[in-house]
């Protein structure tokens, strides 16, 4: 059996549950791969999904597309390329707690926004907070990744950017209202986030054991559609965070975001080369990528692997 690698992007989540379950209903096997699912935990996210497929310590990493884009608009970087999109919508939004000071995105200004770090990710914030008539002026901090939310909940940040089936279930679940403000409110086309990215050496050493894994991949998370309640339980075993342990929770997450798995057609993985070509025209207009660094988005993704 040939080797696959997968780095998640997080702690197992309801984004990964197709993974686990491939894994367990033996949908790889069947694939004649063999997949080992890393956790950032492993090195306290030290390195990133993308900095892992670069070193080839792994075969896919999930990333966001801006990752892609940095890859590949970066000097002496490889090429990454994303070969499937998990989620076919975006599932995200910049959230405030609901009886804080910040009711609209331009009372951003002059507060603190628990940033991830990323490379647009503060950019597409100040378009944000501009397009609602504010400065885009405020102030970023970094927390570690896994006491981001915890700081928005503490109010030692006034905002930052979650997974509304995750933490915004999360906060549901605990009585906590939440304001939500989704990039396409504010003309952001925002690109697929996350997708399953390739080093390009890689990709052409092993097309047909990541294209089994991708297939494999798709059933399991067209089981988690069909099977919630059987996904979940699978779920909770891969990992030991405190919500892997609230089955109620996992259900209602998983619930949540089972639309968001597939397009309208019912398949997972599909890329459309209008939103790849909207996202970067925006960060194009917005000066964040210079037009002769990325002048074909096509080299971004492919579908034929799925």
């Amino acid at each position: 059996m040939e080797l696959i690698r997968l780095a998640l992007d997080w702690t197992p989540n309801t984004n990964h549950t197709g993974f686990f379950v491939a894994q367990a209903k033996g949908f790889y096997d069947e694939a004649g791969i063999k997949v080992e699912i890393r956790s950032p935990e492993e090195d306290n996210y030290e390195k990133t999904p993308a900095k892992l497929v670069e070193e080839k310590a792994v075969e896919l990493g999930i990333t966001p597309s801006e990752s892609v884009i940095s890859y590949q608009t970066l000097e002496n970087k490889p090429n990454l390329q994303a070969v499937a999109a998990i989620l076919q919508t975006d599932a995200s939004a910049i959230v405030s707690l609901a009886n804080s000071e910040i009711q609209q995105m331009k009372d951003l200004d002059g507060k603190i926004y628990a940033s991830y770090n990323a490379r647009f990710e503060d950019h597409i914030v100040e378009a944000m907070v501009k397009k609602d008539g504010g400065k885009g002026r405020f102030t970023k901090s970094n927390p570690d990744k896994l006491g981001i939310w915890n700081t928005l909940l503490a109010k030692k940040a006034a905002a930052t950017w979650v997974f509304m089936p995750w933490e915004g279930i999360l906060a549901e679940r605990a009585g906590i209202k939440l304001n939500a403000f989704r990039l396409d409110e504010y003309d952001i086309p925002y690109g697929y986030s996350p997708v399953l990215v390739v080093h390009p050496e890689v990709l052409e050493g092993k097309q047909t054991a990541i294209s089994n894994f991708l297939k494999a991949s798709a059933k399991g998370f067209l089981f988690a559609q069909k099977n919630p309640k059987d996904a979940v339980k699978i779920l909770a075993a891969a990992g030991a965070q405190e919500e892997l342990k609230d089955e109620i929770f996992l259900l209602e997450s998983q619930k949540a975001i089972n639309p968001y798995y597939t397009n309208k057609n019912g398949t997972w993985g599909l890329m459309e080369d209008e939103r790849w070509a909207d996202f970067t025209n925006w960060l194009k207009a917005q000066k964040l990528i210079e037009e002769e660094t990325l002048s074909n988005h096509n080299s971004l993704y492919s579908n034929k692997y799925l």
